[in-house]
Formats: C-alpha cells, sequence, structure tokens
C-alpha cells in the first residue's frame, strides 16, 4: 500500500471504530499439534550434463537431522536457535556499521550455518559427492568442509575431498575471484587464495578458495567459488557447509546471475498442517505470476541482507495505532530497517511496533481464553478441547504489496496440550525481521536484476 494510500486508509478506519460502524475482520485457524519430524528419503541418481535454465530443489527442515527428538524438545531447540542467530545478526550489523565503509566484508560474512533453518542435497565434484549444505539469505560466501582438516565439526555425510574431484581448482592469490574477498590471504606454500568467515557468534570457517561444480539433481553449475574449509570451528551441525543466498559479490545468485537471470524463490510449507516438502527455484520460473512486488532498499553499510519498507500493519482490518512507518525507516547510517530472512523463525519488531501490535491482537482475540507466557511469547491462549477458532486477521503493509498472513503463521502451538502463541517478538535493537514462520506457504521471489522481492500466496504447489 503506497504511503498516502495508508494515512486515507487509517483515517478512515479510524472514523469507522469512532462511529461505532467497524468490524473486526477475523480468520478461521484450524488447531494443529507440533510438527513430527520426517525421515530424509530423497534419492539421487548420477547427473547428466544439462543446461537447464531454471533448477527446482526440494528443502529440508533442520528438524529432519534430529528424528530422535520429540516434537516439543524440536521446539525448544529451534528458539534457542533462533535466539542465537537474531544475536548473532545483530552483532555482524552492528559491528559493519561501527567501522565505516573501510569494514572488510568477509570478516562478518554470514551467519553461523548451524543457526540456519533449511538445507537440501547438493554434488560437489566430479564426479559428484553428495552432501547437505544449508541454504542461507542471511549469508553470502559458499564455503563446506573439505579434507585433509585440522579441526572439522561432525557432519551428516563424508568430507569433501578435493584431490579426488576433476574440476576442483584453488584461485590464485592476484586473481580478480581473489580481490572479491576484501580481506583475502595468500598461502606461501602453494600462493593460493584463502578466505576466512567469522561469524558473530564466535563460530568461524577457514581453508583455500576455489573454483568447484555443484550439481543440483541433474543440473551442473560450473565454475561456482566457494570456500574449501580446512579449519572450522564453533556451532555448526549436521550440514556440510552454506550456499550464501545474501546480496552480496560472492554469494550463489549473485555468481550465477547470468545463467539464472539473478531470480530465486523458495515456498517454505507449513510442517504441522502439509506432507508437501519445500522448494527453492533459481531462474526465470521463480517469479510467480501471482506476486505481489515491493521494492528492495540498499544498505550503504551492509550489502548482505535484504531490506523492505515496512509501512505498516492491520489487524483485524485496521491499521495498528501507534505504529508508523518511522519505526521501521532505514536512515542514512545504515541504522534501523526491516529484513527478511529465511533463517530466522520467529519475527522481530522494534518493541514500540511490537507492543502496538500485540496490544492490538489482545483486543481483538480478547474472546479467546488467555495461558501463560511461553519463552520468548508473551501473548498465548489456551485452546485445548477445540479444532478451530476465529482469530483476528493480520496484514503487513509493504510499498506495493498488502500481504494477509494466513492465521496459522502467526498464532502457532507451542505444545501438544492446546497452547497456541502469538508468533511475533520485541527487540530493543533498532532492527527488524522478518521470520520464516510468517513466510510459510508464500513464494517468496528475489528479483535482484529489478531490485524487487514478491509475495505470492498459497505458492508451495
Amino acid at each position: 500500500m503506497e504511503e498516502g494510500n495508508w494515512v486515507l486508509f487509517l483515517t478512515l478506519a479510524i472514523s469507522l471504530c469512532v462511529s461505532g460502524a467497524f468490524q473486526i475482520q477475523t480468520e478461521t485457524l484450524p488447531l494443529h499439534t507440533l510438527p513430527e519430524p520426517h525421515i530424509l528419503s530423497e534419492t539421487l541418481s548420477e547427473p547428466q550434463e544439462t543446461l537447464s535454465l531454471s533448477l527446482h530443489l526440494h528443502l529440508h527442515h533442520i528438524d529432519a537431522l534430529s528424528s530422535n527428538k520429540t516434537p516439543e524438545q524440536l521446539f525448544h531447540l529451534r528458539l534457542q536457535r533462533d535466539a542465537k542467530r537474531v544475536e548473532a545478526l545483530l552483532i555482524q550489523i552492528h559491528a559493519r556499521r561501527s567501522a565505516g565503509s573501510s569494514f572488510s566484508s568477509s570478516i562478518i560474512s554470514g551467519l553461523a550455518q548451524g543457526s540456519g533453518e533449511y538445507f537440501t542435497r547438493i554434488g560437489v565434484g566430479t564426479p559428484a559427492r553428495y552432501v547437505y549444505m544449508v541454504l542461507d539469505t542471511g549469508s553470502d560466501v559458499v564455503w563446506l568442509q573439505c579434507a585433509p582438516c585440522r579441526k572439522c565439526y561432525t557432519q551428516t555425510d563424508h568430507v569433501f575431498d578435493p584431490t579426488k574431484s576433476r574440476t576442483y581448482a584453488g584461485i590464485p592469490c592476484g586473481a580478480p575471484l581473489c580481490r572479491r574477498l576484501d580481506s583475502p590471504g595468500c598461502s606461501n606454500k602453494n600462493k593460493v587464495c584463502q578466505y576466512q568467515v567469522s561469524y558473530g557468534d564466535g563460530s568461524f570457517t577457514f581453508g583455500d578458495f576455489s573454483t568447484e561444480t555443484l550439481t543440483f539433481r541433474r543440473n551442473r553449475v560450473t565454475r561456482v567459488a566457494l570456500g574449501c574449509g580446512h579449519d572450522n570451528e564453533g556451532l555448526f551441525t549436521g550440514a556440510a557447509g552454506l550456499l550464501g543466498l545474501g546480496r552480496g559479490r560472492l554469494s550463489f545468485p549473485v555468481q550465477t546471475g547470468r545463467r539464472f537471470n539473478h531470480k530465486f524463490s523458495y515456498c517454505l510449507v507449513d510442517r504441522s498442517a502439509s506432507a508437501k516438502p519445500s522448494s527453492v527455484i533459481f531462474g526465470d520460473s521463480a517469479v510467480s505470476r501471482t506476486a505481489h512486488f515491493t521494492p528492495l532498499i540498499k544498505n550503504p553499510k551492509l550489502d548482505t541482507f535484504y531490506y523492505l519498507e515496512l509501512l505498516g500493519i492491520s489487524v483485524g482490518g485496521a491499521p495498528v495505532r501507534g505504529l508508523s512507518a518511522s519505526l521501521f525507516r532505514l536512515d542514512a547510517a545504515g541504522n534501523g530497517g526491516v529484513i527478511i530472512d529465511s533463517g530466522t523463525s520467529v519475527t522481530r519488531l522494534t518493541r514500540p511496533a511490537y507492543i502496538a501490535l500485540r496490544d492490538a491482537f489482545r483486543i481483538g482475540a480478547s474472546h479467546l481464553k488467555r495461558a501463560p507466557e511461553f519463552s520468548l511469547f508473551d501473548t498465548c491462549f489456551d485452546l485445548s478441547g477445540l479444532t478451530e477458532v476465529k482469530v483476528p486477521t493480520v496484514v503487513l503493509h509493504f510499498r506495493g504489496a498488502d500481504v494477509s498472513l494466513p492465521a496459522t503463521n502467526y498464532l502457532i502451538p507451542v505444545d501438544n496440550s492446546g497452547s497456541f502463541c502469538f508468533a511475533f517478538a520485541g527487540t530493543m535493537s533498532g532492527l527488524s525481521i522478518i521470520g520464516n514462520i510468517q513466510q510459510q506457504g508464500f513464494r517468496i521471489s528475489y528479483d535482484l536484476t529489478g531490485s524487487r522481492v514478491g509475495f505470492a500466496p498459497r505458492g508451495c504447489v
């Protein structure tokens, strides 16, 4: 919704409320329990050389690597990962902003893949050795663990050995690709470019910067610049490495922009209500015809993240009072703003914006039985014994795109006893984050050439 129209809408809604003519808009929430982890069963055949202009891949949630845990345990772990990710993200942004324009983007260029939520199966090298890699819009550099390991964490697959690949090539220290790392190193032994990525949680990966072939099902993508990590320490778990989907110049979408036309999208399913897989698409077919687009905003201090312009939020069909666009504005110094992030689960809003939203939702849901607070959630309800309830609608108003959330994207189960909580949280930081719970069911399209992000409802088909 454009800002002028938003002000008109706000004025009309207030007048309707004053006259008593306003009817709260509601949505039906079908009640589900916490999702059970699914078993990984993807079968892969030896790839053939193809030149498809699009890639379609299934995504798995990180819970699939912990099938021995209960749904309650997995949910607690998810919230713990989420808190650590948000903390690391804020540390990263503060470090970049404080260091000024000369800061090296390779020092803190992403978020630890242990905090990533979704991963896929990717073939590395020739012949292709398949490994699990986290996909993350909050990171740029592509990397994976490599033998020999000075120090490696435990991963599901065998560690990749570059000496067994016909297409692996170290990047020379003086090569243009090496200079894309803002602070590259150089091995005295073999004059190969070296990279180091450090994360806000203290984790890091260090090794040789190289080019290699990646295989996505039957599609080979050649000469992808990636880090071959021989020393990987910190909070990494399960997956072999990370496929960075950020806006920086070494991310996978930017590197492969000519082939896939600088477009990709993903759709994350609500795992408590659907057995369909989540998916990611690269190429022109990634952009849905039904998508509503909002422009991307550039942060002059930080090129990794996808910043959007959020103008306001409606609850029950009325704009939330006290929640203005100024609370979400990105200033010239790189402070504030709103990012959309695949690896953060729960949407964080600046504290004043969250309190206004929460209070409006509480009023609209006053007919529901309240329950105690749960973890970071301060607005919870006891819906035990019910099969569905009516809840007020929630709409996010981005510039040019009104995103009406399904009820399952903002009132979620937190146990298997009927407790549901409002899935937003406040932050003392000026940064707001649109998390993946609120993105569920939408195909989120990233058009880097057009500098825009699209939301297509019911996009996981």
